[in-house]
């Protein structure tokens, strides 16, 4: 007996020491340390190293169970804050005491999303957050609707006193901005790096109001004058400006430009739709060192302007295209001869076809080494330009966006697999040419028959039975011939080769293939299985079943987001057998899924317990009932969309 005490004594394991243990989590991804975390105290303990706590920010509503939830933050050195939902209750006030008294110069950003709280409650809570280095008042026009935020001296010391190292300042969306209350905020911030005013109504010609043009201190209105009288003061610490969706002129763009000292690294001017090409011509001459440039829809450009960033922004990094109607292929080539550029966004860029990508990749000379591209909605590219593309960006391409490039195929499918092993998000939506033989990284077998060269051959044939106005055969359409069907026989030559399959993007962490309506089970259930895939989307996808659902959350256990909408042929035993798997799930949607019943709604109140937003809506054979029970079974819930469950008559509702 004494000897197997020993034993037993000897084998007993004997505790690591924290720094063991957060060093063995620094090789985690971020999601799997959450959950490590959630192991034991000890495991929890280590999570919560200095290494891992850089920039956390906490997001909640305010209410009576956010007050402990704050006292419980007074430990942690440094974090950020994102409240919703503040108004004038005395609640509100209270959970503004409360980050204060508890975090005080601790916090380090504050944002204050859909509030409506009153000056002198944000007057209260702002003296303690000596700190603060990100403050967010986006569209809380509460605080400016009267014109009397900061008009007292004694608020205006305290609080300047408290933002003297303020870096960051978000106004965007504030309809009731003047220069009066522009000129008090920003006079208690005078190191800012960035000022955000997107949206906001400047008056950069003309006052409507007194029906002249526009001077400085206004008490109605944000005029062009006081904006350039503020970069003029902050020019040697100011870096980004963002003045998307706003009216800013041509002639207002370049004055802004010209500010002497200004040296902005970061410009946003999206939606600015009077801008011209000239305009932006200037910008880049006297603004030539910008890292980051969005112009996404400012439809009046043209590749003038791209030249024009290809000339003059030789450091730039980040340059947002997107929406630009006007812009063609030209231009392309001198932008891929750019070695900084790392981020393009040609979205909706309908006249791009990517030959010009091609010619300025292939250069000899130095050239972009793209790490995100983007090309959604560009109809024009084809195969060819995927193929290159891939070819070309493989060493460094990590995110890549071809959500509806209608006639894209099987090929650039493995092209992608082939060449872009690195991939971290691919978004292949609305690629209704993909089928199951792309996925697989295999080409379908064919009987030897081929319309387009017997065409060539032969020439059109001629019908005299074709309908009665003509004698033409037509000819068949693309969407019209349904693939053949992937076999055992196939998968199992499949699984024999090396093959370039979507598997070989092992490292992917999101996935579209929304409407890519010719894919099946026979593919999703080889290929869809990525450990560390976080975000899913399969909706519109008639043809995959149970087997598919259940394989993947088998075997990618680490998704966040999952969207099955419109797949109507998943049932309540997919549910059943899959959702054990998915723990960590806090986006999922199946809208339209019409074999979902209440059993389903039962399962995923069950093992879904960090479902942040739920859309089940038109299932008709789920109860209201039955969504307010998972509603009560989910603490984290946020939004649940349930219109028109329980087989509610559309048109009676409506």
């Amino acid at each position: 007996m004494k000897a197997s005490e020993d034993f037993s004594t000897d084998m007993e394991t004997p505790d690591l020491p924290l720094e063991i243990i957060s060093h063995i989590l620094s090789f985690l991804h971020a999601s799997d340390r959450r959950e490590a975390s959630l192991v034991c105290r000890s495991w929890y303990e280590a999570s919560q190293d200095h290494q891992f706590q850089k920039q956390i920010i906490f997001k909640f509503p305010a209410s009576v169970f956010s007050l402990g939830f704050i006292r419980g933050l007074a430990r942690r050195t440094r974090c950020g804050l994102i409240i919703s939902h503040l108004d004038a209750s005395s609640l509100s006030r209270q959970v503004l005491v409360e980050v204060g008294v508890q975090l005080g110069p601790r916090l380090e950003s504050l944002a204050l999303p859909g509030s409506s709280i009153t000056e002198s409650s944000l007057l209260g809570l702002l003296p303690h957050l000596t700190g603060l280095r990100k403050l967010d008042l986006n569209g809380l026009d509460s605080l400016f609707m009267s014109g009397a935020f900061l008009s007292r001296e004694e608020h205006r010391q305290q609080i300047r006193a408290a933002l003297k190292n303020l870096e960051d300042l978000d106004l965007s969306d504030l309809r009731y901005l003047s220069d009066l209350t522009f000129n008090r905020l920003t006079g208690c911030t005078p190191k800012l790096r960035r000022l955000a005013l997107a949206g906001c109504h400047i008056a950069f010609e003309f006052d409507p109001y007194r029906g002249c043009a526009v001077g400085p201190g206004s008490s109605a209105i944000l005029s062009l004058r006081n904006l350039h009288h503020l970069l003029q003061e902050q020019a040697s610490t100011l870096r980004s400006l963002d003045l998307s969706r706003t009216s800013i002129t041509p002639e207002s763009l370049r004055s802004l430009a010209q500010v002497p000292c200004l040296r902005l690294e970061e410009l946003s001017l999206r939606g600015c739709k009077e801008l011209t090409d000239y305009s932006i011509e200037l910008l880049c001459r006297h603004q030539s060192g910008l890292h980051s440039l969005d112009l996404s829809a400012c439809t009046e450009l043209t590749s003038r302007s791209m030249l024009a960033v290809a000339t003059e922004l030789k450091g730039l990094c980040a340059l947002s295209l997107s929406q630009d109607w006007r812009m063609t292929d030209k231009g392309l080539a001198d932008l891929m001869a750019m070695p900084g550029l790392s981020r393009l966004d040609l979205s909706e860029c309908l006249h791009v076809g990517g030959a010009e990508l091609v010619k300025g990749l292939s250069s000899p000379q130095p050239r972009a080494q793209l790490e995100s591209l983007s090309l959604r909605n560009c109809t024009y590219i084809r195969d060819a330009a995927v193929y290159s593309l891939a070819q070309l960006l493989g060493s460094s391409l990590r995110e890549l966006d071809l959500t509806s490039c209608v006639y894209l195929t099987d090929l650039s499918v493995r092209a992608i697999a082939s060449y872009l092993p690195g991939l971290l998000v691919l978004r292949l939506g609305w690629c209704k040419e993909i089928t199951d033989w792309g996925l697989l990284g295999m080409v379908e077998p064919t009987n030897g028959y081929e319309p387009s060269k017997e065409m060539e051959e032969k020439g059109p044939s001629f019908t005299r039975t074709f309908g009665n106005m003509g004698f033409f055969q037509p000819p068949s359409m693309p969407f019209q011939e349904k693939p053949r069907l992937v076999t055992d026989e196939d998968l199992g030559t499949f699984r024999e080769q090396e093959g370039a399959s979507l598997l070989a993007l092992k490292g992917l962490q999101e996935l579209d293939l929304s409407g890519c309506s010719k894919l099946t089970d026979a593919s999703i259930t080889q290929v869809l299985r990525f450990p560390v895939l976080q975000r899913l989307s399969l909706s519109m996808l008639p043809e995959i079943s149970d087997e598919s659902l259940v394989s993947i959350a088998q075997h990618c256990r680490c998704l966040t987001s999952l969207v099955l909408s419109h797949c109507s042929q998943l049932t309540d035993e997919g549910m059943a057998r899959a959702l054990p798997h998915l723990h960590r799930l806090q986006h999922l949607h199946l809208a339209c899924c019409d074999s979902i019943t209440d059993r389903s709604l039962t399962l995923i109140g069950q093992y879904c317990k960090r479902l942040r937003t739920l859309d089940i809506s038109m299932c008709k054979d789920i109860t209201v009932t039955k969504v307010d029970f998972v509603q009560s079974r989910l603490p984290f819930l946020e939004k649940i969309q349930y219109r028109f469950v329980g087989g509610a008559d559309l048109i009676l509702t409506l």
